[in-house]
């Protein structure tokens, strides 16, 4: 017999164990008819052992499963890793779905860049609204970060409540937005907090965070020494940041000059949000050859080391309009994630190699993160004062580190979970119980797909050892009508004897066929596999690696 007790249980399927890829589902009710709720629909971004992928985002196979029950997603701030897989995703699922007016303007634009015909109905939220998602009802708190119109969820179920943090930080001096909303939170305290679902990020990193103000005169500074040109690059979505930079330009006297498309989205949602009201306008690439190089400040994608975006080119001096010089400064205000310090660091060399100066995070403070560091989540503990901590939104290392400092502060009961765990918040203590099927989905230009499905596996072996093409013509006799055709792709021209290697490899398929006897020609797989295997050793022998190998036989 089914279970029939109404528990409350909360699954992630990214996002807990890496960073990035934020996808977690909370259920109510007994097990065979809980129905649920989705927060967040990221994505993160492929490394090179992911040639030719776009975009990762969780398997919904999971969700899939529980369709007719889920009952909404919300969306807790626009962040690609926190709702960067909508338009892929939300085709499958087709629920209501509610966002912050930034994040809903965010949505559109990508949806108009990327020509993407499909028409998402979203329902408005903002801070401080309550609204009803089947038996969760959510408030929307805001925090502080580094985008606008972050928002913790305090989710209410007559189970108890939790409070789902999204990515958030304190500030006293926010940018743009208010601080990270303390009031509210102790008063949802007081009435009790079941569960504190807690971003782990800076979970390793003592003491506080400084203030985005204090960034700001940071850069102010930086931008009133430099004798010539300055480029800031820094997370598009950092809207506070951009007016920061806007404004520390604007007060040293110089024109700031946008180039990048994802940059310019941001800038323009953002503006019609208001965000940028009292700031001089932002200049095209196209006016940059009628302003003094000491007068300019260029803002510019590219600061996670992106071979196509706009700083990447313009350490290679592929820019049309815009180009670096001896002298001039480039100002990373940002951090590198996880995976991507090899690209960044190529950069950094290309640019000193060309007499730029290069400044940081740990030359001068340009750059804070929108996570909470540790002080930050004692007082978030403090204010919450939580039965449960669930660390979630990091790596292991993160969530471990999180969940020990949630002991050291005295919270009851502190879970490790990740991805595809199905961890029970009620009744009783929070206990793992199952696991949900969970993996990666993988974009590729227009599919979307698992690694098998989409070819990301034979990619990897192309990458790595090439791939040969073989011909084979039979004639009515089972001889060959003529020399293979054989083409290589990715090997070595010449052996280490300075043989061609297309005709050893050739010469090799050759003799293969050739010591096949002509009655058991007849078997046109027996000629296939012969060739593939002729060519596959004589690389082996000539070059030390086995290409991939494509053999056709045709009679």
């Amino acid at each position: 017999m089914a279970n029939q007790q109404t528990e409350l249980v909360f699954v992630p399927l990214g996002g807990v164990g890496e960073i990035g890829m934020n996808f977690a589902l909370y259920g109510y009710g007994p097990a065979d008819r809980r129905e649920w709720m989705i927060v967040d629909v990221g994505v993160s971004f492929p490394g090179p052992d992911l040639p030719g992928v776009d975009l990762v985002m969780p398997d919904i196979e999971f969700v899939a499963s529980v369709l007719p029950q889920v009952r909404g997603i919300v969306i807790t701030h626009a962040h690609e890793d926190h709702y960067g897989a909508l338009l892929d995703l939300w085709p499958k699922i087709g629920v209501q779905l509610w966002m912050s007016p930034f994040a809903a303007g965010m949505l559109e634009a990508k949806r108009v860049d990327d020509k993407v015909s499909l028409d998402v109905p979203v329902t408005i939220y903002r801070a401080g609204d309550k609204f009803q998602v089947g038996p969760f009802q959510v408030e929307a708190i805001p925090v502080a970060h580094s985008i606008p119109e972050p928002f913790a969820l305090a989710i209410t179920t007559p189970a108890g409540t939790i409070i789902h943090t999204g990515d958030w930080r304190i500030d006293a001096e926010p940018e743009i937005g208010p601080p990270t909303n303390e009031t509210r939170l102790r008063q949802l305290s007081d009435a009790g907090v079941l569960a504190l679902v807690c971003d782990s990020t800076n979970a390793m990193r003592d003491g506080d965070s400084p203030t985005e103000q204090a960034v700001g005169a940071g850069l102010r500074g930086e931008i009133e020494k430099a004798p010539a040109l300055v480029a800031i690059t820094s997370f598009s979505s950092n809207v506070g940041r951009i007016r920061l930079i806007a404004e520390a330009a604007r007060d040293v006297g110089r024109e700031v000059v946008v180039l990048g498309r994802s940059m310019k989205r941001v800038i323009d949602v953002a503006s019609e949000l208001g965000y940028m009201d009292g700031l001089p306008p932002f200049l095209d690439e196209q006016e940059f050859a009628g302003l003094p190089r000491d007068k300019i400040v260029v803002l510019c994608t590219g600061s996670q080391g992106e071979d196509r975006a706009a700083l990447a080119k313009l350490s290679r001096d592929e820019m049309r309009t815009v180009e670096l010089a001896a002298g001039d400064t480039v100002i990373f205000s940002s951090r590198v994630i996880p995976g991507n310090e090899k690209p960044v660091l190529g950069i950094k060399n290309r640019l000193i190699d060309m007499g730029v100066k290069v400044v940081e995070d740990g030359d001068a403070l340009v750059h804070v993160s929108g996570h909470p560091r540790r002080n930050e989540l004692r007082k978030m503990y403090e204010w919450t004062r939580p039965r449960i901590l669930v660390p979630v939104h990091g790596e292991a290392a993160h969530l471990v580190a999180q969940g020990s400092l949630g002991a050291m502060a005295g919270i009851p009961e502190v879970v490790q979970v990740r991805d595809g765990d199905v961890l029970r918040l009620s009744p009783g203590p929070a206990e793992i119980i199952d696991e949900a099927p969970h993996g990666r989905l993988y974009k590729d230009g227009k599919l979307l797909g698992t690694e098998e499905g989409i070819g990301v596996k034979e990619r990897r072996k192309l990458a790595f050892s090439g791939h040969v093409s073989v011909n084979i013509v039979l004639d009515e006799r089972y001889e060959m009508a003529g020399d293979p055709d054989l083409v290589a792709i990715g090997l070595p021209q010449v052996d280490a004897a300075g043989a061609d290697l297309e005709g050893v490899l050739l010469a090799a398929t050759i003799g293969a066929i050739d010591s096949i006897p002509r009655a058991k020609r007849k078997d046109l797989d027996l000629v296939a596999e012969a060739a593939r295997r002729a060519v596959r050793n004589t690389a082996d022998k000539a070059w030390g690696k086995k290409p991939v190998v494509t053999v056709f036989v045709t009679y």
